[in-house]
């Protein structure tokens, strides 16, 4: 007799929409990184290869950094671990 399919657990498919998201988003810090050196490269006057280089990781690792943790954030939310740590809201309300 087959045995049916084994149910996923919520952590796996939790990581698999993560990682997902966050390749997503690489592709994207990857492409303003682009843009931000093409703007620094337009601009007037002598251009040197640290200021690409520079310009080219700040930017991309601080939207990356800032777009991981918004999906973190996002994932968190959505998991419901939220709620359980923070308590209903019933509990906050003035017994006035």
């Amino acid at each position: 007799m087959p045995e049916p399919d084994p149910i996923p657990s919520p952590r796996h498919s939790m990581m698999q929409r993560f990682w997902r998201i966050f390749r997503l988003l690489a592709v994207l810090s990857i492409v303003i990184a682009g843009i931000a050196v093409a703007l620094v490269t337009a601009g007037a006057g002598e251009v040197h290869a640290s200021l690409i280089i520079a310009t080219a990781l700040g930017v991309g690792l601080t939207v990356l950094l800032g777009s991981g943790l918004m999906v973190l954030m996002f994932l968190s939310s959505e998991s419901g671990h939220d709620e359980a740590a923070g308590g209903s809201s019933s509990d906050k309300e003035d017994p006035q």
